[in-house]
């Protein structure tokens, strides 16, 4: 996208006339990749990752492949004495060993001018990327032997933050497995050294070459464990259930004759769509039905098939005259969260529930007597016409998503809320309470 803006501005700026003179633009690629010539626009990165990770097809992350894992390089971080001895005269050594080890290797020297240390990208299979690693690791003991330059020479892999909190696991329980399996002594660069265009860890490596090498194995497996989650959970999206209170008037035509209306709806919208019977073996819950008067529809599937079905769902209801010809359809639809999220959908005070009414324009109240299910979760109830529920509804995932994070990074910040229905401060909104009353004609 940002490439295709890119051009087009070219395009438009070259014969540009500005005070009686042409303008003449072409573009100038950054040649600053010490081994193969080039690399994509940084903006100050460390070269082959970009804000979220390793990026997809740039010069840096070794072009399309069959394999996942050629996404993820191996980021080492060398002393830049050690980096005329890895490169060799006229780049033999480095040639060397992209051709043993089949891989694609970038030596980033004229990074960071100056530094201490300077990083190499290993592109490659996993077993690829480690045999480069050995052999690089042997030049730099070798380097230091010969210059008496240094007793000891770490192993430092760079690995982007996303991933570093799965490595290390719950307790250092991941990270303290390696040290013992590899007989090696293994420490991580704090939070505070991360930047804005840094978002990279060292994660440094101490012990003999061969533990070094296994140490390493270890540490990309859980590296590129993490990335495939990530990857696998970004192309499936996660199934929402919603619950859609309609007229109970309206149950016929919103099924249509021998079910053929919300078939059609489904495959329309890519969601499972089901209309409760009118009676139940188990009643629900006080806090689950809105009245008699209405029955549930329960819509499962992900957000862009939530906004086609519960869409023709409202629109339907227009259309068969179940609201007045002025009279907007505005439905209650529920969403189930964990008990220990509902706090932070309420938030201190009602502060949170306030502005997604105020952002909304929708209704949306967290009963205060309610017990959680079976599954730990609690309602959230959500009134309002079609537009302002689906705002609402979005909102309420994306707090629940970064409570789910914050869980999966080791409870950082700790749990939103110890209680779903903390205690109100004075003057916070009784809608969290109880529901309002009249809301339906």
């Amino acid at each position: 996208m940002f490439l295709c803006i890119f051009l087009r501005a070219i395009q438009k700026l070259n014969g540009y006339q500005f005070e009686n003179n042409a303008l003449r633009v072409s573009y100038i690629p950054d040649e600053t990749s010490e081994v193969d010539g080039q690399r994509g626009l940084d903006n100050g990165r460390r070269p082959g990752y970009g804000p979220r990770g390793p990026r997809q097809g740039s010069p840096n992350s070794g072009g399309p492949s069959k394999h996942q894992h050629a996404d993820i390089p191996l980021r080492l971080l060398v002393p830049t004495q050690y980096v005329g001895a890895i490169i060799g005269k006229e780049g033999a050594t480095i040639r060397n060993i992209t051709k043993q080890t089949q891989s694609k290797i970038d030596v980033h020297r004229k990074e960071n001018a100056g530094a201490a240390e300077k990083p190499i990208s290993i592109h490659s299979t996993p077993e690829g990327c480690s045999s480069a690693c050995r052999m690089i690791l042997d030049i730099m003991h070798q380097e230091a032997k010969d210059t008496k330059t240094a007793e000891e020479v770490p192993l430092k892999i760079l690995a982007h933050n996303n991933f570093v909190g799965r490595l290390i696991g719950k307790e250092g329980r991941n990270l303290k497995k390696v040290e013992q399996d590899t007989d090696t002594k293994i420490t991580i660069s704090p939070l505070q050294d991360l930047t804005l265009y840094n978002p990279e860890r060292t994660i440094t490596v101490k012990g003999p070459i061969e533990a070094c090498c296994l140490a390493e194995q270890e540490i990309m497996k859980k590296v590129r464990e993490a990335y495939d989650n990530d990857v696998a959970a970004m192309n499936t999206p996660e199934q929402e259930t919603v619950h859609v209170y309609i007229p109970a008037q309206a149950v016929g035509a919103i099924i249509g004759k021998k079910g053929q209306h919300i078939k059609q709806l489904s495959r329309f919208a890519g969601a499972s769509i089901k209309a409760r019977p009118r009676r139940r073996l188990h009643p629900i819950a006080p806090a689950e039905a809105p009245d008699s008067k209405m029955r549930m529809v329960i819509v499962t599937g992900p957000p862009e098939a939530q906004f086609k079905a519960q869409g023709r769902i409202y629109g339907k209801l227009k259309e068969e005259n179940f609201f007045g010809p002025k009279e907007e359809v505005k439905l209650e639809t529920h969403i189930k969260v964990a008990a220990t999220a509902a706090g932070r959908v309420i938030g201190k005070g009602g502060k949170t529930v306030n502005e997604l009414q105020n952002l909304t324009a929708a209704e949306v109240v967290v009963p205060r007597e309610q017990t959680p299910d079976e599954n730990d979760q609690v309602i959230v109830k959500i009134i309002g016409h079609f537009y302002a529920s689906q705002l609402a509804q979005r909102k309420i995932r994306d707090i629940l998503t970064q409570v789910k994070q914050q869980q999966q990074k080791g409870g950082m910040g700790g749990p939103p809320a110890p209680h779903p229905q903390p205690p109100l401060e004075p003057g916070a909104p009784q809608v969290l309470a109880q529901e309002p009353a009249n809301r339906r004609k």
